[in-house]
C-alpha cells in the first residue's frame, strides 16, 4: 500500500493506539458521570435542579479550560498537553476520596470540576495529535477511527454507573429518606457516597498508569502551530466565517441536546416504572432477560424479572436503575447508528445527512413529549441514534479548509461543549415542577434537546445551500 493512503502508518502505530485510548478513558467520564445527577439528587435530598450541578461544574470545566488548553499546545507539545490533561483527571478522580469522607455536595463539585479541565485538556490535545499522525489525505478517516473508541468508553462508564453504583445504594427516595433519624440518615449516605466514589477513584489509579506509560513512551514530537499566531486575531477572523461561527452556536445546542438526553431519560423511565411498575409485557421483551441473564441488575430488581410476573411499582431506585438501562440499550444503537452513517457520509452530503438526522431527532423528541409510558421512552432511545454522527459533523463542517487557523478552531468547539451547562439546569428546572397542565413536567421538559435539533436542522440546511453556492 502507498504510505499516502494509510490511515496509520506502520511506525506511529503505537502512538495511535495510546491517544486512542484516550478516547475512550473521555467517554468513560462523561457518560459514568450524567446519572449521577439523579444519584447526588437521591443522597442529599435535593430536586433534580440541584443535582444538575454536577453537569454545570463538569461541562463548565470545558469552557474554562478549552483555550488555555489551546495556547499550551501551541506553547509546548502535543503529548504536553495529553500529560496535563491526564494529570487534572486523575486529581480530580482521586479526590473523590477527601469529598466522601467530608460528606458534602460541594468537594464533589471541585472534584468534577478539576477532572473535566483535564478532559478539556485531554480533548483539544487528542483530536488535532491524531490528525498528524499520518498522512493529510487520511487524516479525517483517522480521527474517525479514533473517535469510534468514544461511544465503547461511553458505554463502559454507563456499565459500571448501572452495576456498580446505581444497583448498590440505598433505594429510598428524598422523602423516604426524610423520614430517618438523623444518624440513619448520614449513616445512609455516608454508604451511598462511598459506593458512589470507588469507581471514580478506581478510574483515577487507571489514568495515572496510562500517564506513566505515555510519559515514557516515544512520541512523535510535531511543531503544533506557528507560535507567533495571534490568538485574538486567529478568533475575529474565525468568526467572520459563517460556517464556523454558527458550528460553534450549534455545537453548543447539540451538546447540549446530547447531555439532556442521556442524563433526564433516568428520571424519565424512572417516573414510569415508580407509576407503573413493570408488566409482565415489558419483561417479554426480551432487554430485560438479556441484562438480568448478565448479571447486571441488582437483586431485588432481577427478582422481579425472573418471575415475569410484572409488578405494580417499584421503588425510586429501582426505578432509576431500570431506567438506567435503557440509557445503555440508547448508547448501543448511538454506536451502530455511528457506523451506519459513516458509511452513508459516502453517498450523502455531511450537511445534507446532518439534516435528515435532526429531523428525525425532532420527531423523535415530539414522541418522548407527547407519547406517554413506554412507547414514549422508545421515542427517547430512538434519539440516541439520530444523535450518531452530529458531533463530528458539525465539527467537521465547520473547520473544513481551515489550513492552521483550526488549531484555535478546534478550541472553540472543544469550548462549545459548555452547552451542557445551561440547557440541562434548564431542563432539571422544568421537571421539578412535577405537572403542566395535563402533561409530566418531565415530559414537556424535552421541548428543549427539541429546539435544539431545530437549530441543527437549520446549519444543516445552511451547509447544504452553500455548497451548491
Amino acid at each position: 500500500m502507498n504510505i499516502k493512503d494509510q490511515v496509520v502508518p506502520r511506525s506511529m502505530l503505537m502512538p495511535f493506539i495510546l491517544i486512542t485510548s484516550c478516547f475512550a478513558l473521555w467517554g468513560f467520564a462523561n457518560d459514568i458521570t450524567n446519572p449521577m445527577v439523579e444519584a447526588f439528587s437521591r443522597i442529599f435530598s435535593m430536586g433534580a435542579s440541584g443535582g444538575t450541578w454536577v453537569q454545570v461544574v463538569f461541562y463548565g470545566g470545558y469552557g474554562a479550560m478549552a483555550f488555555p488548553a489551546a495556547l499550551f499546545i501551541r506553547k509546548y507539545t502535543y503529548k504536553s498537553g495529553i500529560l496535563v490533561g491526564l494529570g487534572l483527571y486523575a486529581l480530580g478522580c482521586l479526590l473523590f476520596i477527601p469529598a466522601s469522607s467530608i460528606g458534602l455536595y460541594p468537594p464533589f463539585l471541585i472534584a468534577y470540576f478539576i477532572m473535566t479541565c483535564g478532559l478539556s485538556f485531554l480533548e483539544t490535545s487528542a483530536n488535532p495529535y491524531v490528525l498528524s499522525m499520518g498522512p493529510d489525505s487520511t487524516a479525517t478517516r483517522r480521527l474517525n477511527l479514533a473517535q469510534a473508541f468514544n461511544p465503547i468508553g461511553s458505554l463502559t462508564g454507563m456499565f459500571v454507573a448501572t452495576t456498580m453504583i446505581q444497583a448498590n445504594l440505598d433505594p429510598r427516595g428524598a422523602a423516604e429518606r426524610a423520614t430517618l433519624l438523623p444518624e440513619q440518615f448520614e449513616a445512609v449516605k455516608s454508604h451511598d457516597l462511598h459506593v458512589l466514589s470507588n469507581p471514580y477513584i478506581s478510574i483515577g489509579l487507571v489514568i495515572i498508569a496510562m500517564f506513566v506509560i505515555i510519559a515514557i513512551a516515544k512520541m512523535p514530537n510535531k511543531e503544533e502551530s506557528d507560535h507567533r499566531l495571534n490568538l485574538w486575531g486567529t478568533l475575529k477572523k474565525l468568526f467572520k466565517i459563517p460556517k464556523y461561527r454558527e458550528g460553534v452556536i450549534t455545537q453548543m445546542f447539540y451538546v447540549g441536546a446530547q447531555i439532556m438526553c442521556w442524563t433526564f431519560i433516568v428520571q424519565y423511565g424512572q417516573r414510569i416504572f415508580v407509576r407503573d411498575g413493570l408488566t409482565p409485557q415489558d419483561l417479554e421483551s426480551g432487554w430485560l432477560h438479556i441484562v438480568d441473564s448478565l448479571g447486571f441488575l441488582s437483586s431485588d430488581v432481577s427478582k422481579v424479572i425472573s418471575s415475569g410476573q410484572g409488578v405494580n411499582g417499584l421503588s425510586l431506585g429501582a426505578g432509576a436503575h431500570i431506567a438506567q438501562l435503557y440509557n445503555i440499550l440508547a448508547m448501543f444503537f448511538f454506536l451502530v447508528a455511528r457506523f451506519v452513517c459513516t458509511f452513508m457520509l459516502k453517498y450523502i452530503q455531511p450537511g445534507r445527512l446532518l439534516q435528515y438526522l435532526a429531523i428525525g431527532g425532532i420527531i423523535l423528541a415530539s414522541g418522548t413529549i407527547f407519547i406517554d409510558g413506554m412507547n414514549g421512552l422508545y421515542c427517547l432511545i430512538g434519539v440516541s441514534a439520530c444523535m450518531s454522527l452530529m458531533f463530528p459533523t458539525i465539527y467537521g463542517i465547520a473547520l473544513e479548509g481551515m489550513g492552521d487557523d483550526a488549531k484555535f478552531g478546534a478550541a472553540g468547539l472543544i469550548m462549545a461543549i459548555v452547552g451542557g451547562t445551561v440547557l440541562p439546569k434548564s431542563q432539571a428546572w422544568i421537571i421539578d415542577l412535577k405537572q403542566i397542565g395535563s402533561m409530566p413536567a418531565v415530559n414537556v421538559s424535552f421541548i428543549l434537546p427539541l429546539i435544539c435539533f431545530v437549530i441543527i436542522t437549520i446549519y444543516g440546511y445552511r451547509t447544504v445551500k452553500r455548497q451548491a453556492l
